[in-house]
Order: structure tokens, then C-alpha cells, then sequence
């Protein structure tokens, strides 16, 4: 008897449990030489998108020149250095009167490929339910037929208040942290420290704001994505902040704001070699037995544990670790798992 090779996403996720396969990092660039440089070293990296690219209208655009300058970000996600169709934009806020400018030059001119919109300052989820509705207007103007995801940044003590509605909206991707602009919300109540390395780590009212993001992002099936390390020129600081901000709040992405820390980010969201080993053993024997609970090494498997190293299997794709080739053809096929199991016949 020939089965069917039932995929994982397929076995053990319904339709309604799968996350957004995003990229650990989130690289951030608003002035045109380094948008540019993002761009290219994207494409240096590795065959496929280790990392995003978000080009910034809010901070990057010179006073008076905003609309030049959203002009310039529609260009650039056009053109042939987003080879990997992973580069979004933030706009400005709701509140800002370039808000829709943003929008509509970016969804008009970039639509077809913008990867993402993120929405900074939101103070609600009514308003950030409102900026969806223009970027969907927006939509419908220009004739774009996909739904462009939104991820939106949480800086705000509304926003925090209203984190698992705001994760909850459908057209939500990802949630960011705003550190900086949060801790500024507090009136000097937090110190300087909390937006450190290290203090951002410690002081209890940051730490909060960390940990219901986490959780209302894993709650709704999306991705949680870490704040900035503003002390770019320590390579050690970021990357014991990356690792913290994997391994003990549960975030599965981090922003960069410089080249330098793009690597360590990556590598500190990295599963280690004896993760992925031990994942592709176990999921290897699961798929054998068509899913059913296995033995291995004296532990009991089943699909609850099953669905945990897939996940480490996910992120060490994502993350460009070597995979053997037999696990490589079975789990991240040239051909979505749905076209896969349709051409597998049973007998």
C-alpha cells in the first residue's frame, strides 16, 4: 500500500491555527542611500528572505517632501531589488494628515507587491480598525485584488490596553513593540534605563507591555515582533537581547535598525543544531506513521509535541539552517503541501 504523505501543516494544523511564515528580523531603513543598502543586502544574504525590509515614511521622509518621498518607497518595492517580494512600509499615523497620502501613493503605485503596512502610533483598536478600512478603500481604488497584511506598532497606553483586540482583526499580521515611545507615554515615571539593553529587560512596566503583546500575538495566530536595541555598535547587546527576546518573552521577530544587527538577530532566533536534529527525527517517525503517536528515545510523541517541532523546524528554515535533503523534500517542498498530498495516490 502506497499513503499518502500527509505534510505537517496539513496533519496537524487546521486553516484557522496556521501563522504567518514571516521572517525573524525586520530591518528598518528611511533615508535613500540606506534603503538602498537594505535592499541589496537582503538579496546578499541568502537565496531567500532571511530578513524584511520595512522602508520608512513616518521617520524617513524630510518635512515638505513627504509625498516625494512615498513616491520614492513605491519605486523601490517595484523594482527588481525586492527579488523576494518581502519588503513593506510604514506609513504615518491615523492621526498625521499624510496618513492617507501614504496610502494611496503606496497601495496605488506598489500594491501588487507590498509585502506589508505598518501602522504606527495606534491608540485604539477602533482606530487602528479605521486605518484598515482607508488601506481597503484604498484597495478597491486601485484595483488591487489581494488583501495587504497590516502590522502595527504598539506604543501607546491605548494600544497596550487594547493589545488582543488590536491582534484580533483579521487583517493583522504582526504586532511591534514602540519601547521608546512608550516609555516617553509614561512622563519620565520610567528611566532613561528602561529603553537600554539591558533596562528594557528589567523595569516591570516595559516587561508587562512585552509579555501581553507576546500573548495576545500567539493567542490570535500572529506574530509578536520585538523592539529595537538602540545601541547598534554593541554587537553583544543585541544579540543577548535577541536571544532574551526568543527564549524567554516568546517573540518570534526583532527589529534591526542597523546593518550590524541583522546577523545576530538572526542567529539568536535560530533553533541550535540539536533542536532541528531532534525535530527532524521525530517528525520524520510522526509522518511515517501517518501521524499517529510514536516512541522516540523512551519519550512519548503525539500530535501536541508534534506541532512544537515543526514550529522548530519552521523557524530553522526561516532562519537558513541546513536541513538534510530528505527532510528538506518532505517538509519544505518546491510545491505547497496542498499541491503535494493531491498528487499522491493511495492503493
Amino acid at each position: 500500500m502506497i499513503r499518502h504523505r500527509i505534510h505537517p501543516r496539513q496533519a496537524l494544523f487546521a486553516a484557522h491555527e496556521r501563522s504567518p511564515a514571516l521572517p525573524v528580523c525586520d530591518h528598518y531603513a528611511g533615508v535613500e542611500a540606506r534603503m538602498r543598502k537594505a535592499l541589496s543586502l537582503q538579496g546578499e544574504f541568502a537565496d531567500q528572505a532571511l530578513f524584511d525590509v520595512t522602508l520608512d515614511l513616518e521617520d524617513g521622509a524630510p518635512v515638505g517632501g513627504e509625498q516625494e518621498h512615498a513616491l520614492l518607497v513605491a519605486a523601490l518595492v517595484n523594482s527588481a531589488a525586492n527579488r523576494f517580494g518581502r519588503v513593506g512600509a510604514r506609513v504615518h499615523p491615523l492621526s498625521n494628515g499624510h496618513f492617507v497620502d501614504d496610502v494611496r501613493t503606496l497601495v496605488g503605485g506598489a500594491g501588487d507587491r507590498l509585502a506589508y503596512l505598518m501602522v504606527p502610533k495606534v491608540g485604539s483598536a477602533a482606530e487602528l480598525a479605521i486605518a484598515i478600512a482607508l488601506i481597503e478603500r484604498a484597495q478597491l481604488e486601485f484595483g488591487v485584488q489581494r488583501r495587504i497584511p497590516v502590522h502595527a506598532l504598539v506604543e501607546t497606553h491605548g494600544a497596550l490596553r487594547d493589545v488582543n483586540a488590536l491582534a484580533a482583526l483579521p487583517q493583522v499580521e504582526s504586532l511591534s513593540f514602540g519601547l521608546m515611545d512608550f516609555v516617553s507615554a509614561h512622563r519620565g515615571a520610567i528611566p532613561a534605563a528602561g529603553m537600554s539593553a539591558h533596562g528594557q529587560f528589567t523595569h516591570p512596566l516595559v516587561l508587562r507591555a512585552k509579555i501581553e503583546i507576546a500573548a495576545a500575538c500567539h493567542a490570535a495566530g500572529k506574530t509578536p515582533s520585538h523592539c529595537v536595541v538602540t545601541e547598534f555598535t554593541h554587537a553583544r547587546a543585541i544579540s543577548e537581547a535577541a536571544t532574551r527576546a526568543s527564549r524567554e518573552l516568546g517573540f518570534t521577530r526583532m527589529w534591526s535598525i542597523h546593518p550590524n544587527q541583522i546577523k545576530p538577530i538572526i542567529e539568536a532566533f535560530a533553533p541550535v543544531t540539536a533542536e532541528v536534529d531532534e525535530a527532524v527525527e521525530i517528525l520524520t517517525a510522526a509522518q511515517a506513521a501517518q501521524w499517529a503517536p510514536i516512541a522516540h528515545r523512551g519519550v512519548l510523541h503525539d500530535r501536541a509535541s508534534y506541532r512544537y517541532y515543526w514550529h522548530v523546524l519552521e523557524r530553522a528554515e526561516r532562519t537558513g539552517q541546513p536541513l538534510p535533503g530528505e527532510a528538506r523534500e518532505s517538509f519544505f517542498p518546491a510545491v505547497e503541501p496542498s499541491e503535494l498530498n493531491s498528487t499522491e495516490n493511495s492503493a
